[in-house]
């Protein structure tokens, strides 16, 4: 999806798109892929590439990716822990999980508050970005449907305030479940999609991905949790 700037707002709610780049390096063509910023209007007409510490690949057996946590600034949090991203992982297929190197919970600088997204995927590594402290976004203007209907999935809730601009409102369980079950394997679909390079084919086929391996599994699991135990019934 792609982001429009609104300079009347705090930056860090001012949306981007999603961003390609190529690194300079030996015969290596690395991928750069956002998730998502916060709300979608318009494309961006030059591509960012956030200033982001790159990870050189390395031979790893599957599901040998590690952390990197950093502070994630003031007024901010991070959604999800790495306990609680290596528990998610643990139950997707090992094939997921594979080319996964490093998993980075970054830390908001102002450069980066002026371009925000939830997640990006470089090379064989995932940064994941803090939300406020508060867990509430806001946002100049009507969400889209498609916005109110992704947020509905994972039990964020949109509100109008009194000064007529909306807010998108998390609870702590929903916006771990939007991290672990969305953002996350929507990085995890840009890094297995080795044939796409249009942006929008990449963006489709990390959506599905999202929804195939995050959301649905998910829900499943949640159903068999709260499904009733069946009682037998015996013959007198």
């Amino acid at each position: 999806m792609s982001r429009k700037q609104y300079p009347q707002l705090n930056p860090r709610y001012a949306p981007v798109g999603h961003v390609t780049a190529q690194r300079t390096g030996p015969s290596r063509r690395v991928v750069l892929a956002g998730r998502r910023a916060r709300l979608a209007d318009a494309v961006f007409k030059t591509p960012f590439a956030a200033s982001e510490k790159w990870y050189e690949p390395r031979t790893a057996e599957a599901g040998g990716y590690r952390f990197i946590v950093q502070e994630p600034g003031e007024g901010y949090r991070h959604a999800v822990t790495p306990e609680e991203i290596c528990q998610r992982l643990e139950r997707a297929p090992r094939e997921l999980v594979r080319p996964l190197q490093v998993v980075q919970l970054s830390r908001l600088t102002r450069k980066k508050s002026l371009f925000p997204c939830y997640g990006m995927q470089w090379g064989g590594a995932v940064y994941l970005y803090p939300m406020p402290a508060d867990l509430i976004e806001y946002v100049p203007r009507p969400p889209l449907p498609a916005e109110r209907n992704e947020a509905a999935m994972f039990g964020g809730r949109w509100e109008q305030t009194a000064t007529g601009l909306w807010q998108l409102v998390w609870t702590e369980q929903a916006i771990k479940d939007y991290y672990l079950n969305n953002i996350l394997f929507h990085e995890l679909g840009h890094l297995h999609d080795r044939r796409n390079r249009r942006h929008a084919d990449r963006e489709r086929f990390a959506e599905w991905f999202a929804v195939r391996y995050g959301y649905q599994p998910s829900r499943c699991a949640g159903a068999r949790r709260t499904k009733p135990a069946r009682r037998r019934h015996h013959a007198k």
